[in-house]
C-alpha cells in the first residue's frame, strides 16, 4: 500500500475553539475554576437536556437545572377537573384514557387539557414529521384508492363507449364514479397535515405535580411517560420515538396551566453547548465552562417560528429576578436581538437594566450579523445604558481548518458579516470579540449529534462561558465582583487585533486569563460595584457621533459622567459617602480637546470637549477619551467616551455625480469604506463592479446604508452577497436620500481565497418628488405634485396598488390582571389588554394584520407585547404575529374571522388609552390596480395622453397630476371590504431606478353607498300597507318559533287570514325543520333512522304540497325562457316570478329530503320484517321530484339554497352513490367548515373504504374544531 503521509489526527481544538481566548491556559492553571458554582441563564430557543454534553457538570451536578418556555407557546389550559369512571377518563379530544393502576393520586382528581404536537415542533422538525407521516400514513394507501377509482371509471366508460344517450341511472352512476376520482385528487392537492393532537392529564401525587401526554393517541397512558415538574425532578422524555423532541413540564396558577417545554429551534442548545457542555471522556469537546449549570429560558415563540416576543423576554427576566432568592443566576447569555429605531427608551431595555443594576447579573449579548457597514449593532446590546457586554464574531486560523475545511489558513479576523459599531447614538456597541463558530451539540430532534453554526450568536456564549470561569474563580476565592467590574476587565484585558478596525473587534479578542489576573489583582478597588453612566451632548447619547455633511469643523459637546452603584437602593451609605476618584483623562487623537483631570464623587459631573474635524481626511475616524484612576493607572481605564467622526466626500455635477475606483486589490476580508454626501436631488444610486482578473470569480459583499433620525440601520440600505465574474459588469442599484451621508462598503468575503483586482464606480441619479408619501382621497379629485430631476433623467410615472386595507375597530376590549408568573418583583402586577377584532372576507386572499400604533417597535416599545392570534369561525388558530407585520402573511379563504390582540404593561392607566385603537388588515388584491398620471390638469380631466418626459435639464422641476380611480377598477361589491388602497409610485423610466426608487401611496376610498329602501306601492292604502306589514312581521317570527312556543297556532292563524301568501308556508317549514346540520344530513344507522318522527316528516310533505299547488310551474318555466320582457310592468313581474321560483326551489328541496327520510324508514321496516309491504314513496317518485327541481336550478348555481344541496345529498345517499355524496358534502364545507359536516364526511369515507382519509380527518378534528380559543 502506498504511503501518502496521511495525518491520523484531527484538529479537534478548532471545532469548539478555546485556545485563542486563553480558556485552555486558564483551565490548565485553575482546573477547579471551570464554572463550578455558577449558573448561566440561556435566553434563547430552549436547551435540550438530552443533547450530548448537557447531562452533567464536571463536578457531577445536573447540567440543565431549570427549563421554562416563557413565550406561552407550550401552555396547556387545564381548568377541566374530572374523576375517573371505572378506571377511565374521557379526554378533551373525546378519547377514552385508561388510568394506569400504578399512578398515585390521593385526591383522585385529574385536570385535563389538549395540545397539538405541531404546536411544540420547531419548523424543521415539523417538516420532517409531516413528510414521514405522509409517506407512512397517506401516500401508499391513497395511491391504491386513486388507482381503484380510476379503474372503475375506465371500466364504466369502456362498457358504455358506444352508447350516445345514457339513462338517468347510468348518468348518476358515471357522475358517482367521476366524483370519487375528483374527490381523491382534491384531497391529494389540498393535503395539509395538522399533526396529531394529544390529551394531557395533570394531577398532584401528594408531593408534586405530574403530567402525562397521551402520545399513543389511543388512551394507553401506561405506555406514555409520566413526568414530574422539571424544577423538582429534572425529568424529561422524547415526545415520541420518531420526533425525539425532548420535553419537560412546569405547572402554573395552582394547576390551571400546564407548561410543556420543548424547543422552537436548535439554536439554543448549540449556544448552551458552547458555553458549558461537558464531555468527561472527550475534554476537547467541552464548552468554555464545563462546570457551570444552565437555566434554559425560552424567549423564542414557536408560533412565530422562534421570533422573540416582549412577553417572553419579560417573563424570562422575572424568572431571573425571582431565582436570585433561591439559586442566583450569575450570567445571562442572549444570542437574540433585533434592530431598534432608537435605544434611549423602551420598557424591555429598562427591565434589562434592572436585572443588571439591581440584581447584579452579568448580561452578555450578540452584537448582530448585519455587517460590514457601521452602526449595525442590534438590540441588545444597544439599550439605553451601556451595561450589556456586546460580542463581535472572530474566526481563527484553527477554525478555518477544522470547522470550515478551507484550503488555506489565513490570519485571524472578524467575520465579514459581524455587526460593527458604533451604535446609532455613538456607543461602542462591541465590547470584545470571540470565536463566532463551533461544531458542537444540537438537539436530538435533529437526529445529529453536532453541527456547524456561526454568527455572533456563537461568539456571545463563548464570552458568557468565559464570564462563568471568572466568577467561578472569584467566588471560590471569595473575592468581590460585579457586572461592571467583569465588563471592564474583559475590555481592558482584551488583545487588540492588528490591522483590524475597532468597530468589529471592540476592545479586542477576549483573553480570560488576563481578565482573571486583573480581577484578582484589583478586587478591592472602590469602583468594583460602580458603573459610570456617560451621556454626551443635548441628546444624552452614549458617545459622540459626528456624521454630518461637514458644514462646520468645530464641534463642542457637553459630557456628563455619573457614578451609579449596583443595587443603589440597598447599598450602605458609607460606600456612597467614601466614594471619590481622582481621574486623568487621556485621548490619543490630536483633533480632540478635553480636560486633563476630573475629580469624581457620588454625583454627576459635567465637562466640555471640543472636536476639530477640519484637518481630517475623508473617511471614518474613531478614538475615545479614557479615564484612568491616578492612584492605579495599571488597572486600565475606568470608563471611556467613544468618539466617531465620519468625514464624507462630495460628489460634483462636473463628474456626472460619479466616483470611480480603479485597480483596487481585494484579499479575503478586505473592506473598502466610502462616505458620500448624497446630492440634494438624488434618489437612487448605481454601483458598477468589474473583475479585471482572467478566469477568476470573487465573492463580495455590497453594503450601502444611510442612517435616518430615529430609524433603524435597516430603514434605508442594501446588503447583498455578490459573485463578481471576470470581465462581466455587475450592476446594483439602491435607494438614497438626498443630503444624508451614505456609506458604501465593498468587501471581499472572509472565506473567499485569492486576490481579485476590481474596478468599481458609484453614480447618483434622481427624480425627487415634492411629496415622498402621497395620501389621495377619492372625493378630492385630481391630486397634483411636482418632481425635480438630478441629471435630467427620463420620467415615466407608474402607480401600482397591490393591497387593499380594511380598518378594523375592536368589537370588544378587556383589561385584566395576569397570573403569578407575570408579576415583577415588589408586587408590580402586569395587566393585559385583550382587544378583539372581527372581519369577513368575500373571497380568498392573503392578509397581513397590522396594529400600526405599535407594530414597528419591539425593544424600544413602551409596552411589552403586541401579540395577535387569528382564528376562524370554529376557533381554529390559523396564524399569529407580533412586531414587524411584513413578516406575517396568511392565506385565508372566504369566511368570518376573529383576531385577538394582547398588549401588556404594569400600569393599567397606559392600557386604558389603547382600548379603542384600530387595526389595519392588509389584503392582497387579486390583480394589481394602476392609477393614471398626466402632465397637465386638463389631460387628467379628460383622460388624454399620460405623462412621460424625455431627458430634461438638470434640476428641472415638472408638474404631475394623478387622476382619481375609475369605478370599474375597484369595487367592494366584487372585492373584500376596504377603506383604502396601498401601493407604490415610481417616477423613473430607467429600470434600475424603477426597481429601488419607490414611494408609498394611499388612496382613500369613498364609503360604500347604502341601498335606498324601496318605495311603497302607491296603489295601496295605509290600512293595506299596515295589514301587510303586520303579516310580514308575523311571518318572519314564524320561522323563529317552534311548536313549543306557538308556531302551530300562529301558522293556522296566518293561513286562515292569508291563504295564498306563500312565504307563510316556507316560514313554517323553517320552524319545524331543524337548522342543525347534524339533523339535516343523510343518516345511515338503524338507530338514527328509528329516532325519526314519521308524522313530522309527513307534515313537511303536506305543507310543501300546499305551496306547490299554488305555483304554476309551467308558467314559471315559460317566463324564464323569455329573452326579454317588453311589458310596462316587467320589473314587477320579474320580482314576483323570482320570489315564486325561490319558494318553489325551497319547497322541492324540503319535500325531497322528507321523501328520502320516509323511503329510508320503509326500507328499514322491510329489512326488519321481510314480509312487510314496501311503503311510499318509491325511488322513482323521489327521482321525479329531483328531476323537477333540476328544471329550475342546479348545484352549480351560486344562488341555490342550502336545502337543495341537502336534497342532493339525500338523493345520493339512498342510491348508495357515496362518491356523489362526499363531493356534495365538501361543497357544503366551502363557505364555512362545520364540525358536523366533517364528521359526516368521515362516516362516508368509511363507507367508501378510504380508511386513510378517515384516520387523517379524525386526527385533525381537535385542531380544526377546538372548544376554546388558544391562550396567549
Amino acid at each position: 500500500m502506498v504511503d501518502f503521509g496521511i495525518e491520523n489526527e484531527f484538529p479537534v481544538w478548532g471545532l469548539l475553539p478555546k485556545k485563542e481566548t486563553g480558556v485552555v491556559t486558564f483551565l490548565n492553571k485553575y482546573p477547579e475554576y471551570d464554572g463550578r458554582g455558577v449558573i448561566i441563564a440561556i435566553f434563547d430557543s430552549g436547551v435540550d437536556p438530552g443533547a450530548p454534553g448537557l447531562q452533567e457538570t464536571s463536578d457531577g451536578k445536573v447540567k440543565v437545572i431549570e427549563r421554562f418556555d416563557c413565550s406561552g407557546c407550550g401552555d396547556v389550559i387545564t381548568t377541566t377537573i374530572v374523576q375517573p369512571k371505572e378506571g377511565y377518563l374521557t379526554g378533551l379530544t373525546g378519547r377514552k384514557l385508561k388510568v394506569p393502576d400504578n399512578w398515585v393520586n390521593p385526591t383522585n382528581k385529574y385536570r385535563l387539557g389538549v395540545k397539538s404536537a405541531f404546536d411544540l415542533y420547531p419548523k424543521r422538525l415539523k417538516e420532517r414529521i409531516q413528510e414521514e407521516r405522509k409517506e407512512k400514513l397517506w401516500d401508499n394507501q391513497h395511491k391504491v384508492a386513486v388507482a381503484e377509482a380510476n379503474r372503475f371509471l375506465s371500466k364504466f366508460e369502456a362498457q358504455y363507449a358506444g352508447k350516445t344517450n345514457l339513462t338517468e341511472s347510468e348518468k348518476l352512476e358515471k357522475e358517482d364514479l367521476e366524483a370519487k376520482v375528483e374527490v381523491l385528487a382534491q384531497h391529494e392537492k389540498k393535503y395539509n397535515d395538522l399533526g396529531p393532537v394529544y390529551d394531557c392529564v395533570l394531577f398532584h401525587d401528594g408531593k408534586k405535580w405530574v403530567a402525562c401526554v397521551d402520545t399513543s393517541e389511543k388512551g394507553d397512558l401506561e405506555k406514555c411517560p409520566l413526568l414530574g415538574e422539571y424544577s423538582v425532578t429534572h425529568e424529561f422524555a422524547p415526545l415520541t420515538q420518531s420526533d425525539q423532541l425532548n420535553f419537560s413540564i412546569n405547572v402554573h396558577d395552582d394547576g390551571n396551566v400546564l407548561e410543556l417545554v420543548g424547543l422552537c429551534s436548535s439554536h439554543g442548545t448549540h449556544v448552551a453547548s458552547i458555553a458549558s457542555a461537558y464531555f468527561p471522556d472527550l475534554p476537547e469537546k467541552n464548552g468554555v465552562a464545563p462546570g457551570a449549570q444552565i437555566v434554559s429560558l425560552t424567549i423564542g415563540d414557536g408560533r412565530l417560528v422562534s421570533m422573540e416576543t416582549g412577553t417572553a423576554l419579560v417573563r424570562a427576566m422575572i424568572k431571573v429576578m425571582e431565582m436570585q432568592k433561591t439559586m442566583a443566576i450569575h450570567v445571562i447569555n442572549m444570542s437574540y436581538g433585533e434592530h431598534a429605531h432608537w435605544s434611549n427608551t423602551g420598557r424591555i431595555g429598562e427591565i434589562m437594566n434592572e436585572v443588571i443594576n439591581k440584581y447584579g447579573v452579568t448580561w452578555v449579548a450578540s452584537a448582530g450579523n448585519h455587517g460590514p457597514a457601521l452602526s449595525t449593532i442590534g438590540t441588545p446590546p444597544d439599550i439605553n445604558q451601556d451595561t450589556i457586554i456586546g460580542v463581535g464574531a472572530y474566526v481563527s486560523p484553527e477554525m478555518m481548518v477544522a470547522e470550515y475545511s478551507m484550503r488555506q489558513k489565513l490570519t485571524g479576523m472578524p467575520y465579514t458579516w459581524s455587526s460593527r459599531g458604533p451604535t446609532i447614538d455613538g456607543g461602542f456597541g462591541v465590547s470584545v470579540c470571540a470565536p463566532g463558530g463551533a461544531i458542537t451539540s444540537v438537539p436530538n430532534f435533529t437526529l445529529r449529534n453536532s453541527q456547524l453554526m456561526n454568527g455572533t450568536s456563537m461568539a456571545s456564549p463563548h464570552v458568557a462561558g468565559a464570564v462563568a470561569l471568572l466568577i467561578s474563580g472569584l467566588m471560590q476565592r471569595k473575592l468581590p465582583y460585579s457586572p461592571y467590574s467583569i465588563k471592564r476587565s474583559l475590555e481592558n484585558c482584551a488583545n487588540i487585533l492588528e490591522n483590524v478596525e475597532l468597530f468589529a473587534q471592540g476592545s479586542g479578542l477576549l483573553q480570560v486569563d488576563k481578565s482573571f489576573e486583573s480581577l484578582t489583582n484589583y478586587s478591592e478597588i472602590q469602583e468594583c460595584d460602580v458603573r459610570f453612566h456617560v451621556t454626551c451632548g443635548s441628546g444624552n447619547t452614549k458617545g459622540v457621533y459626528i456624521r454630518t455633511k461637514g458644514e462646520r469643523n468645530s464641534h463642542e459637546y457637553s459630557i456628563n459622567v455619573e457614578p451609579c452603584f449596583k443595587d443603589c437602593e440597598n447599598i450602605k451609605v458609607d460606600a456612597k459617602l467614601q466614594f471619590n476618584m481622582k481621574l486623568v483623562l487621556v485621548c490619543k487623537a490630536t483633533y480632540v480637546s478635553h480636560p486633563s483631570h476630573l475629580d469624581l464623587a457620588n454625583m454627576a459631573r459635567t465637562f466640555s470637549i471640543k472636536i476639530d474635524t477640519g484637518g481630517l481626511a475623508y473617511g471614518v475616524h474613531n478614538t475615545s477619551i479614557e479615564a484612568f484612576d491616578v492612584s492605579c493607572v495599571a488597572k486600565g481605564p475606568v470608563f471611556k467616551i467613544p468618539i466617531t467622526v465620519i468625514k464624507p466626500q462630495s460628489v460634483s455635477a462636473s463628474s456626472n455625480y460619479t466616483v470611480r475606483f480603479d485597480d483596487v486589490v481585494f484579499r479575503p476580508n478586505t473592506i473598502k469604506r466610502h462616505f458620500f454626501v448624497v446630492p440634494e436631488f438624488a434618489t437612487w444610486g448605481i454601483i458598477r463592479m468589474r473583475c479585471l482578473d482572467e478566469e477568476q470569480t470573487g465573492r463580495f459583499v455590497l453594503h450601502c446604508m444611510q442612517l435616518l433620525p430615529k430609524q433603524s440601520c435597516k430603514s434605508l440600505e442594501i446588503n447583498k452577497n455578490l459573485t463578481i465574474i471576470s470581465n462581466i459588469e455587475n450592476v446594483q442599484s439602491f435607494q438614497v436620500r438626498g443630503g444624508v451621508i451614505l456609506e458604501v462598503v465593498v468587501a471581499k468575503y472572509w472565506a473567499n481565497l485569492g486576490e481579485n483586482t476590481i474596478n468599481y464606480s458609484i453614480s447618483f441619479y434622481g427624480i425627487k418628488p415634492s411629496e415622498p408619501s402621497i395620501t389621495m382621497h377619492a372625493s378630492e379629485g385630481i391630486h397634483s405634485l411636482h418632481v425635480t430631476s438630478l441629471q435630467g433623467e427620463e420620467i415615466l410615472p407608474c402607480i401600482t396598488f397591490k393591497n387593499s386595507v380594511q380598518i378594523l375597530r375592536p368589537s370588544d376590549s378587556k383589561i385584566s390582571p395576569l397570573t403569578a408568573r407575570d408579576v415583577l418583583p415588589k408586587g408590580r402586577q402586569i395587566y393585559e389588554l385583550l382587544l378583539t377584532y372581527s372581519f369577513h372576507l368575500n373571497k380568498a386572499t392573503d392578509i397581513s394584520p397590522n396594529y400600526a400604533i405599535l407594530s414597528d417597535v419591539l425593544y424600544e416599545s413602551e409596552f411589552e407585547s403586541q401579540l395577535w392570534l387569528l382564528f376562524d369561525s370554529n376557533k381554529q388558530l390559523l396564524g399569529c404575529g407580533d412586531s414587524y407585520p411584513s413578516k406575517y402573511s396568511i392565506k385565508l379563504e372566504k369566511g368570518d374571522y376573529t383576531i385577538k390582540l394582547q398588549i401588556r404593561h404594569d400600569k393599567k392607566e397606559y392600557l386604558d388609552k389603547l382600548t379603542d385603537t384600530s387595526m389595519l388588515l392588509n389584503q392582497k388584491l387579486p390583480t394589481a390596480i394602476s392609477l393614471d398620471v398626466y402632465s397637465s390638469h386638463s389631460q387628467a380631466i379628460i383622460g388624454d395622453k399620460k405623462a412621460a418626459f424625455g431627458h430634461a435639464l438638470s434640476s428641472c422641476t415638472l408638474p404631475l397630476y394623478i387622476a382619481p380611480l375609475s369605478s370599474d377598477k375597484f369595487s367592494t361589491k366584487v372585492n373584500n371590504l376596504a377603506h383604502f388602497l396601498s401601493g407604490t409610485i415610481t417616477y423613473s423610466k430607467d429600470e434600475y431606478g424603477k426597481r429601488v426608487d419607490t414611494y408609498p401611496i394611499k388612496y382613500i376610498l369613498n364609503e360604500v353607498s347604502k341601498k335606498t329602501s324601496k318605495s311603497s306601492d302607491k296603489d295601496k292604502s295605509k290600512q293595506e300597507e299596515y295589514k301587510e306589514a303586520v303579516r310580514d312581521l308575523k311571518t318572519s317570527w314564524l320561522a323563529k318559533l317552534d311548536i313549543s312556543t306557538g308556531s302551530e297556532k300562529l301558522y293556522e292563524e296566518l293561513c286562515a287570514e292569508f291563504p295564498d301568501h306563500l312565504p307563510i308556508h316556507t316560514s313554517y317549514l323553517q320552524s319545524i325543520i331543524s337548522t342543525d346540520p347534524k339533523k339535516q344530513l343523510p343518516i345511515f344507522t338503524s338507530k338514527e333512522m328509528q329516532a325519526q318522527n314519521k308524522s313530522e316528516i309527513e307534515k313537511i310533505i303536506t305543507v310543501c304540497n300546499k305551496v306547490l299547488e299554488n305555483i304554476n310551474q309551467e308558467t314559471l318555466l315559460a317566463y324564464f325562457a323569455l329573452k326579454t320582457d317588453q311589458r310596462p310592468d316587467a320589473a314587477k313581474i320579474k320580482c314576483s316570478m323570482e320570489r315564486q321560483k325561490t319558494t318553489l326551489i325551497e319547497c322541492l328541496g324540503y319535500k325531497g329530503v322528507a321523501m328520502c327520510r320516509l323511503y329510508q324508514l320503509s326500507q328499514l321496516l322491510v329489512e326488519e320484517e321481510p314480509s312487510a309491504e314496501r311503503g311510499k314513496p318509491s325511488l322513482d317518485e323521489i327521482s321525479g321530484v329531483w328531476r323537477n327541481l333540476l328544471k329550475f336550478t342546479d348545484l352549480s348555481d351560486k344562488n341555490s339554497t342550502t336545502n337543495v344541496l341537502y336534497f342532493a345529498m339525500w338523493h345520493a345517499a339512498i342510491n348508495k352513490q357515496f362518491g356523489r355524496l362526499i363531493k356534495l358534502l365538501l361543497k357544503l364545507q366551502e363557505d364555512k367548515n362545520i364540525r358536523e359536516v366533517e364528521e359526516k364526511c368521515i362516516e362516508v369515507y368509511g363507507l367508501l373504504g378510504w380508511d386513510h382519509i378517515v384516520r387523517f380527518l379524525t386526527s385533525a378534528l381537535p385542531s380544526k374544531y377546538p372548544s376554546e380559543y388558544r391562550s396567549f
